[in-house]
């Protein structure tokens, strides 16, 4: 605790997917005897194990994880629902005393939980639905090129592979009149409840691209095809946004014979590789990340020791 303003102390960590988060932060946090809070968008989901990659029953019995688990996947479940879930993790670590590592790759989720979300307009179903149905039909860059001759200043903030960012951009413009970034620069995020120290891990391209990889036909050997037949047969319907996700929309149109195991692979490889990228462009943003090499734990350890003793 900062014994000035009374503040928590949460040690981020962030990085690309397959960049070696978990291990780091399972060994930081054990050094420290802390816990974990994910912000990870899918590892929310109760039986989606494999293709979300979750940490071990063992890892989490070594370190104790939060936000894992909490919703089943025909469960609505969003930023704002991470945000409840995850401050309350937070305030209940801080009363016990215990360092918290906030641990993940989703960006969105981590920016709500230090600075709070903006107070725009909730979603219109059938605004969004209409939205999708464009983008599928003449894919995400004519969206992007939509939305950037109706509103240049979001356009150029948002990538245009990114498709969720830019639904929402251009379901903000239609429902309020006002661009997303006149919303955000309002709010600017600037809730400030916690004292953060934020760490990245920086994988040289090549190495993360054959640690996906390898990743990748371990979840396949692990019986990641055998999960996504348990969850068809619990009744969730493929239509489902996280069935839609990285890795089980693949397996699906595999399971449903539009491609074989082999292409379905190569697919998840690819677009992880891509995923990873968008990730990287979102962090890269943030100035007050400070990047390490994902092997170098005692840099990481060295900046941890003083933040959470109070002084940086």
């Amino acid at each position: 605790m900062n014994a000035a303003t009374g503040k928590p102390r949460l040690v981020v960590l962030v990085g690309p997917t397959g960049a070696g988060k978990t291990a780091m932060a399972v060994d930081l946090a054990g050094r420290w005897h802390g816990e974990i809070v994910s912000a990870d968008s899918m590892q929310v989901y109760r039986g989606m194990d494999i293709g979300t990659a979750k940490p071990s029953p063992e890892i989490c019995r070594s370190v104790p994880h939060h936000l894992i688990d909490v919703v089943d996947p025909d469960e609505p479940f969003d930023a704002s629902s991470y945000l409840v879930l995850a401050r309350e993790a937070v305030d209940r670590l801080h009363a016990e005393r215990k360092a918290v590592f906030v641990v993940g790759g989703t960006g969105l989720y981590i920016r709500a939980l230090l600075g709070g979300l903006i107070h725009g307009p909730g979603a219109d179903e059938a605004l969004r639905r209409a939205l999708k149905d464009e983008m599928n039909r003449f894919g995400k860059e004519h969206l992007h090129e939509k939305l950037r001759l109706r509103d240049a200043g979001a356009a150029a903030r948002i990538h245009p592979h990114d498709g969720i960012r830019i639904i929402r951009a251009l379901e903000v413009l239609e429902l309020t009149g006002r661009s997303i970034v006149a919303h955000q620069e309002g709010h600017r995020f600037q809730e400030r409840p916690y004292e953060v120290l934020k760490i990245g891990l920086l994988p040289e391209r090549g190495k993360l691209q054959a640690r996906i990889a390898a990743r990748t036909d371990a979840m396949i050997a692990a019986g990641f095809v055998d999960e996504v037949r348990r969850l068809l047969a619990k009744g969730y319907d493929g239509s489902l946004k996280p069935m839609q996700s990285l890795g089980y929309r693949h397996i699906l149109a595999h399971l449903a014979g539009k491609m074989d195991l082999d292409g379905a692979i190569e697919g998840i490889k690819r677009d992880t590789v891509r995923y990873a990228k968008r990730q990287m462009t979102w962090f890269a943003a943030d100035p007050e990340i400070l990047w390490i090499a994902p092997e170098d734990t005692e840099a990481a350890a060295g900046r941890i020791a003083p933040f959470l003793a109070g002084s940086r």
